[in-house]
């Protein structure tokens, strides 16, 4: 990381750490071993330079934070020794708004939330959609019924912004009734479109829609929760990632699937009704 930016998250996080100590600064210098002037050196972004190594290990151990957290090196906050687990698995159990994805949504709030899809978005889904991959994937209907619903709500507050990033082929495929949506019947496949062209236009423009030709690009399923966690679905668990340098290249890497979009956000919801009103009998 750039010296200026490490200064920069550090003196983000030891304001923080300051606001949540309810101490004034010089109770606050005290506390961790400097004298007040030299903390409202650190506070003012006067200089790039770091405290020395044993005033960060100071602020750390009094707050109980880690040093990566402290440095910006990690979104974890948590102390380096304590153990944590690297995979969160997601039972399923209860409505969605109990669940660990409602929780990560709604902690970030305010910041982008970059999704890439394992089918069809979970939000974009009718209810006869969500019955039959209810059915062949043996999960609860209850609960995805709740975890559509709550992403709908989530996504119609003004201060969402969520970008989806998918392969146009998934789409193609749902349409002709293909693959795994073989036995779902064409007319509810084509009132899913029509459904998913629907929404699209009504969150736009905080929830928007980028396909790209998945025969050039390749992604597993995951979402990036703002800058705070990037979290990989892999079946019923989630690898959860909180490193910062690791949620920035995760995040590159989402940004350049936007770059190869050849259906951006604004023509999404046309390309979902063009399929809709396809006869693919002709085509």
């Amino acid at each position: 990381m750039d010296k200026r930016n490490l200064s920069s998250v550090f003196r983000d996080r030891l304001k923080l750490l300051l606001q949540r100590s309810d101490q004034n600064q010089s109770a606050f210098a005290a506390a961790v071993g400097i004298d007040r002037s030299a903390l409202s050196q650190l506070l003012s972004g006067a200089s790039t330079r770091l405290p020395r190594a044993e005033t960060l290990l100071n602020i750390a151990a009094e707050h109980k934070v880690s040093l990566d957290w402290l440095l910006g090196l990690s979104q974890d906050e948590g102390l380096t020794g304590e153990i944590r687990r690297s995979v969160e698995i997601e039972e399923g159990d209860g409505a969605f708004g109990r669940t660990l994805l409602a929780r990560w949504h709604a902690e970030a709030v305010g910041t982008k939330i970059r999704y890439v899809p394992a089918g069809i978005p979970d939000l974009l889904r009718t209810q006869a959609l969500v019955d039959y991959e209810a059915d062949i994937s043996n999960r609860s209907r209850e609960q995805q019924a709740d975890e559509t619903q709550y992403r709908i709500d989530y996504n119609r507050r003004p201060e969402t912004d969520m970008e989806v990033c998918m392969p146009r082929h998934t789409l193609d495929v749902f349409a002709r009734g293909l693959g795994v949506w073989s036995g779902f019947p064409e007319h509810e496949r084509r009132a899913q479109l029509s459904h998913m062209a629907n929404l699209l236009d009504d969150l736009y423009p905080t929830f928007r829609l980028f396909l790209y030709d998945g025969r050039l690009r390749y992604s597993v399923p995951y979402t990036i929760f703002g800058p705070y966690r990037a979290a990989i679905y892999a079946g019923d668990m989630y690898l959860v990632l909180n490193a910062t340098e690791t949620i920035r290249t995760l995040t590159k890497h989402f940004d350049n699937l936007i770059r190869a979009a050849d259906v951006n956000a604004h023509e999404a919801a046309a390309h979902a009704r063009a399929l809709a009103d396809m006869d693919f009998d002709a085509a």
